[in-house]
């Protein structure tokens, strides 16, 4: 039997549910699909205003629990009901919820107070351990999705127009920023940094990138040297390229095998049409 995904644990028991815990947009739909096709059984908890709707429909009402933002406890008994053996975490949640419109429960009220330092690494690094507690094993969020990363080399099959001075420039800086846990990504112009990614997100960081000269721009994507793939895996996708289109930012190196391209395929064809082109680096 060939493998299922090269990040999955090498004792990965197929024959018990994997439980999806769904944020928004195309990944944790992207996931869904690619635990099905494997022939994995597959469980849902979603949340309210958050994880879309129409991969909610896809799952019966005994196989799903929907909840709001911060009840933990209630997300818990949901996976001890589904006697889930794993848990893949995929899709992001608004922000601004981790801090304000949060509804923590008594579960997630303990751990908020517990945390010297709160933000989305250390709120999902408690959430993850907890989930672990009961039993469940929390999964690479990378796990059936090894068609979907980034590869090394130019994917959009043309030569890469950044000097290899300025790519090597535009690496140094998203790396930096993402050991300082400022962010994971950067627009650098010819050693001149125009903007770094921080809360705002990814998109909003482009954005603000495009007010300045963008011409030989280019946008990298990188990880934490100790990154959690369990909760924190970068993506890059349609919204991404419809930034930088807009931007006028052509160019995008990403770290081959560590960044989720959502729907590759679909990416690099609408990069190919835009004239944006697309580099994997190691």
């Amino acid at each position: 039997m060939p493998a299922l995904s090269a990040f999955l644990p090498a004792d990965f028991d197929p024959t018990r549910p994997v439980a999806l815990i769904a944020g928004q947009g195309l990944y944790p739909q992207l996931v869904a699909a690619a635990v099905r096709r494997a022939g994995v059984s597959l469980r849902l908890i979603a949340f309210d205003e958050e994880t879309p709707p129409e991969l909610i429909a896809t799952f019966p009402e005994a196989e799903r629990r929907t909840l709001l933002v911060g009840q933990l406890g209630k997300m818990l008994k949901g996976l001890k009901e589904f006697g889930a053996g794993y848990a893949i975490m995929a899709g992001q949640i608004t922000p601004r919820r981790l801090f304000k419109g949060l509804h923590p429960d008594l579960k997630a009220t303990q751990i908020l107070f517990s945390l010297k330092r709160r933000n989305a690494e250390t709120i999902f690094g408690a959430i993850a351990r907890e989930i672990e507690a009961i039993g469940v094993t929390l999964l690479d969020a990378r796990a059936f999705l090894d068609d979907q990363l980034a590869t090394a080399g130019v994917m959009t099959g043309r030569s890469f127009p950044i000097d290899d001075e300025y790519l090597a420039h535009g690496i140094h800086i998203a790396r930096e920023c993402a050991r300082l846990d400022v962010g994971q990504g950067c627009v650098v112009r010819k050693g001149t940094v125009l903007a770094v990614e921080a809360f705002e997100g990814t998109d909003e960081m482009i954005r603000r990138a495009g007010s300045f000269k963008t011409e030989d721009a280019l946008f990298v994507k990188t990880v934490k040297a100790q990154q959690d793939y369990r909760f924190d895996v970068p993506c890059f996708g349609r919204r991404t390229l419809e930034s930088l289109r807009e931007a006028g930012v052509t160019a995008a190196a990403l770290e081959a095998g560590k960044v989720i391209m959502l729907d590759r395929p679909a990416v690099i064809a609408q990069a190919k049409t835009w004239g944006i082109s697309l580099l994997g680096f190691e």
